[in-house]
């Protein structure tokens, strides 16, 4: 099981660390295949603006979760990283549906596996993650990340610069599993994608 401890360390190796973990909630999980750091040093974070309303939960306990919503639309998940009191969260872009494919069929609207949570996006909805599960303890609480199958190798990592941003967009803090094809587009370089999708 991942503790508070696993989170309570610097941003960009959780990120690392997370993917090949499973995030589970509402009946749905998947293994987590891509995530993106974000700090409070740099300006692609919401952290950087200091502490508000909205950016409280980055700078609280780690290993609770930050749901937001981005252009209006989608909700966000993220982990919060680091000590108390400094901003950061690692942002789940991308799962690969572990069972429960029906389910996230139903609720996407898609067939194919590997369209079902390959995005920031598409996961929440996938999983039925929405604002009101912001803040909740990814440890012990209804939404929960947890550790990487006993079945499933560790995965091999591709690093690239994250996507989707104007500010800090050279800092290669985007990781990937090599060779899954759950991963969001643009696919970073040495991707690597011709291996099957496992379902």
């Amino acid at each position: 099981m991942l503790d508070h401890a696993f989170y309570a360390r610097p941003v960009v190796d959780v990120a690392r660390d997370l993917v090949g973990c499973v995030l589970d909630h509402d009946g749905a999980s998947g293994v987590i295949v891509e995530t993106e750091a974000y700090h409070e040093s740099e300006p692609a974070s919401h952290s950087y603006v200091g502490l508000t309303a909205r950016t409280r939960p980055l700078f609280g306990p780690p290993g609770r979760a930050y749901v937001y919503r981005s252009y209006g639309i989608h909700a966000l998940v993220n982990a919060v990283c680091e000590p108390e009191g400094v901003g950061a969260a690692v942002l789940i872009r991308a799962l690969e549906p572990l069972g429960e494919l029906e389910l996230m069929r139903h609720r996407r609207r898609l067939q194919r596996p590997e369209d079902l949570c390959s995005g920031p996006g598409k996961l929440t909805q996938a999983l039925a993650i929405e604002l009101e599960h912001n803040e909740l303890d990814l440890v012990d609480s209804p939404l929960r990340i947890l550790p990487r199958p006993a079945d499933r190798p560790a995965p091999e990592l591709v690093a690239g610069v994250r996507i989707g941003i104007t500010k800090a967009p050279d800092l290669p803090w985007r990781f990937c599993a090599r060779g899954n094809r759950c991963v969001s587009k643009p696919w970073p370089p040495g991707l690597d994608v011709a291996r099957p999708v496992r379902v």
